[in-house]
């Protein structure tokens, strides 16, 4: 029996395709018990996850943690689902349809796909999809603006692994991270403006704190750079803001167990600056590119309920990226700069990738 996937048909003339395929973490199905604990146990499984030794964390997983954390999970799950599914789903779908706009109108004739790392639609069915439709390239686009081990080097080993199954594999070249790109860092710095333009200018007693997911703190001591590529978002955001040190706060949140995990928690640091009675903080989660349940629920509604109880007076939480215009022309920015060397067809003048939604959505990016 071949250890090879099923091959499409060969077609000798056939014109090559190039593909991006966008990567995020996943979403349960449903905000329900049984779609939660199908998720969690995916997630949790993966021991680049969860670095502990197998059999203990088998344990751990299969008898206590999937056994008590789906029903607590689904309920929040529940709190900021939408009438069209999980938020974190419906911002990639859009995300991926203007990507591909913004691609097009600057001349680069690409697929544009997405796929989740757990849950679905899965990378490897995807990717058999993609090849399947005559693509022999593939950019590989994870979604994670900082390099963990535990996100884009797992959605990697997804990809990988799934080569190991092809025959007549294709090309496939990947995205790193992106933590310091300058459209990255520009539509984070236009999120907080505008933010601060409608609400108006900090004055007082104000802090913006920026949470990013958290890691347990041994990643740092195995040489994950992942503390050090938020930090330095931290600090290239604060410069394009103007912001001096003692005007904004790099913290980690979505701790998970009782092991040390990156400091400053995010949890502990609204409750304090609450107690100290502040004036005002401004919340922001820059390692996120679409708002999802950690964002939604442990931010907006958990970490405003810890600010204003303890005492602080005005609290704002500021969307993810999610669909801006600046955000996909940076993506796009990011993907071409890739796909260099790659046949794509690019157009004589392919023009600015400074594109409005309007123009993007008229190319068939509508949703």
């Amino acid at each position: 029996m071949s250890r090879y996937l099923a091959e499409p048909a060969y077609r000798h003339g056939s014109p090559a395709q190039t593909a991006v395929l966008m990567i995020n973490l996943g979403t349960p199905e449903a905000p329900t018990r049984q779609a939660v604990r199908r998720y969690l146990g995916e997630f949790l499984a993966d021991p680049r996850v969860v670095e502990i030794p197998r059999l203990l964390w088998w344990l751990i997983l299969n008898g206590i943690i999937l056994n008590t954390r789906p029903r607590r999970s689904a309920e929040k799950y529940a709190a900021v689902w939408t009438p069209d599914g999980s938020p974190l789903k419906v911002h990639v779908e859009r995300q991926t349809k203007l990507l591909r706009g913004f691609l097009g109108q600057a001349g680069h004739q690409v697929v544009v796909d997405y796929a989740m790392r757990y849950g679905q639609p899965s990378i490897p069915a995807v990717l058999s999809r993609l090849k399947a439709e005559g693509c022999t390239r593939i950019l590989l686009l994870p979604l994670y603006p900082q390099y963990a081990a535990s996100t884009t080097a797992t959605a990697l080993d997804a990809a990988a692994s799934w080569l190991r199954g092809v025959r007549n594999q294709p090309e496939m070249r990947c995205v790193r991270s992106f933590a310091d790109h300058p459209g990255y860092i520009a539509a984070l710095a236009a999120i907080v403006r505008e933010h601060w333009a409608s609400y108006g200018l900090p004055s007082g007693s104000y802090r913006l704190v920026m949470s990013f997911h958290g890691l347990p703190h041994y990643t740092l001591e195995r040489g994950d750079p992942y503390h050090c590529e938020c930090h330095k978002t931290g600090r290239l955001l604060a410069e394009a803001l103007g912001l001096g040190q003692e005007q904004y706060l790099v913290c980690f949140q979505s701790r998970f167990g009782r092991t040390e995990w990156l400091q400053p928690y995010t949890a502990p640091t609204l409750r304090a600056l609450g107690k100290k009675g502040m004036q005002r903080v401004d919340v922001i989660c820059p390692g996120f590119t679409a708002d999802c349940l950690e964002t939604l629920e442990e931010i907006a509604i958990e970490g405003k309920a810890e600010f204003l109880q303890a005492g602080g007076k005005e609290y704002c939480y500021l969307p993810c990226l999610n669909e801006r215009d600046d955000w996909i022309s940076a993506l796009a920015e990011l993907a071409a700069s890739h796909l260099q060397g790659w046949p794509t067809q690019i157009a004589t003048d392919p023009g600015s990738l400074q594109l409005s939604a309007l123009r993007a959505r008229a190319l068939g990016a509508t949703f």
